[in-house]
């Protein structure tokens, strides 16, 4: 039995600009480096790994792919929900609330990993009421 060979899943020049935007996106947001670390469930001490990312190299791993996707579908989210106050969608994701028992986003994102990240997108979703 032959298994065929994965291709990668987005082209070099894709995966490139994703990983432009996401760190584009998260200093907007004002992360910490521990923060951004987190969010893209990367281990702190990985700092070269977020060096990469602003460099435009995002690997070939399928759970970095699915990360970028959600927090850029938090961001339009956000935009959507707040399309005339820019501030406060950049802001949303360090601001307290009670859908999450008064934590942050990010801080549901840091103590849940992926499970967060897809709890404060799913939160998001039903917002728009997608």
């Amino acid at each position: 039995m032959r298994v065929a060979l994965e291709k990668p899943l987005i082209a070099p020049q894709d995966r490139g600009a994703l990983a432009k935007m996401v760190m584009v996106l998260l200093d907007h947001w004002h992360l910490t480096t521990e923060d951004q670390a987190a969010l893209l469930g990367i281990a702190l001490t990985n700092r070269a790994a977020l060096t990469r990312y602003r460099k435009g190299d995002i690997g070939t791993n399928r759970d970095q792919y699915e990360r970028v996707g959600h927090l850029l579908g938090i961001h339009k989210n956000l935009r959507l929900l707040f399309p005339q106050n820019r501030a406060l969608a950049y802001r949303w994701m360090s601001t307290r609330n009670k859908a999450f028992e008064n934590l942050t986003p990010v801080e549901v994102i840091k103590e849940w990993g992926f499970a967060g990240l897809l709890m404060v997108r799913s939160y998001l979703d039903k917002a728009r009421g997608v």
